[in-house]
């Protein structure tokens, strides 16, 4: 089977890439916008006519595309998320090739969702931000558009790679900081949110399952279970061995609650907020924090924490009984493995 995957060296797409090599039946073409790729085209600027003439020439079974943009304005997200996956429907119903197609969605494409609740499939779209519209209209393109096609709504993906920017990224960044300064407090902000994580080795079994299947539609991805971010940092300090106290700046006003450790004198005068926050030294002057978002506050007796920043609200769950049913598809890495090796990674910069 030769499969055409596009985003081959984003953070899922890696790991998609590293699946589809190790199966023997598998060849695997890249295409993306790197000097790595097998072949270089720019899906937000490149014409479905191009495509489709390499299509016709390499005639893939099967395509992925785990390309796309996760930051920047409405009219990026646009054009990486919606306009590129509408040029893969259009230079895919005009080739011959008759390739089935495997979307990466996105839980975002969902919005907030009610706590305690599963999202299943069927579940009404109300994105809460532009990367979900981006992603929620990629989605309805590719049902539209009539091909054989599955889109994989990935959760809050996690493990090896996660970027330094994403909320355990960051926080990991942070912890490594402390630790390398001996700072005896992490100050942290917007713990409060609970998050579907399903680590990205999983999520590729899931893109591998898929392209092999018949299976059609939306498709959750995610472990099923709805993790408080403030008990994944509590694991991440566990497995990076962080003596530290964890203070939550979420919870009644004027009080932090400490949950892993004890304050320890700060002989070293500051203090690590490490989900964009501040720093401040035992003279209580502040200093700029490379986590800090712009424009926010320093006063510690006013810091607002930030929101876990995917337009979700508070809570997000899957309801995975349809990769269950429909690829055979379970989650098998637990998130503490996951939050090894994010530490790992981390604990290895300089």
């Amino acid at each position: 089977m030769r499969v055409l995957l596009i985003g081959a060296n984003g953070y899922i797409g890696r790991f998609v890439a590293d699946r589809l090599l190790a199966d023997p039946a598998v060849q695997l073409t890249a295409l993306g916008r790197g000097d790595d790729a097998d072949v270089r085209f720019d899906l937000a600027t490149g014409s479905p006519g191009a495509l489709t003439r390499f299509l016709d020439a390499v005639h893939p079974g099967v395509v992925v595309n785990c390309a796309g943009a996760t930051r920047g304005g409405a009219r990026e997200l646009t054009r990486h998320n919606t306009v590129a996956v509408a040029t893969v429907c259009e230079a895919l119903r005009r080739s011959g090739c008759g390739a089935r197609l495997v979307q990466v969605g996105c839980s975002a494409e969902y919005g907030p969702s009610q706590p305690g609740s599963s999202t299943a499939e069927d579940a009404v779209p109300r994105p809460g931000g532009p990367y979900g519209v981006s992603k929620l209209a990629a989605t309805e393109l590719v049902l539209g558009s009539g091909l054989d096609a599955v889109v994989l709504r990935v959760f809050s993906p996690a493990g090896p790679g996660t970027p330094a920017g994403s909320p355990l990224g960051r926080l990991a960044e942070a912890m490594r900081r402390a630790m390398q300064s001996g700072d005896g407090e992490l100050r942290l902000g917007g713990l409060g949110a609970q998050r579907d994580f399903v680590d990205v080795r999983d999520v590729a079994r899931a893109v591998h399952a898929a392209s092999l299947s018949a299976a059609q539609g939306v498709i959750n991805i995610g472990s099923g279970r709805a993790v408080r971010l403030r008990d994944a940092a509590a694991t991440l300090a566990r497995v990076a061995g962080y003596g530290g106290a964890l203070h939550e700046l979420d919870g009644p006003p004027g009080a932090l609650r400490p949950t892993i450790g004890h304050p320890r004198t700060e002989s070293l005068g500051h203090r690590v907020d490490a989900l964009g926050h501040h720093r401040s030294d035992a003279l209580g002057h502040h200093r700029p924090d490379p986590l800090q978002s712009r424009g926010e506050r320093t006063d510690p007796e006013h810091a607002t924490p930030a929101p876990y920043p995917d337009g979700c609200g508070s809570w997000q769950q899957a309801d995975v009984r349809t990769a269950r049913d429909r690829l055979g598809w379970r989650p098998r890495i637990a998130l503490e493995e996951s939050l090894a090796d994010i530490w790992m990674e981390a604990a290895c910069r300089i």
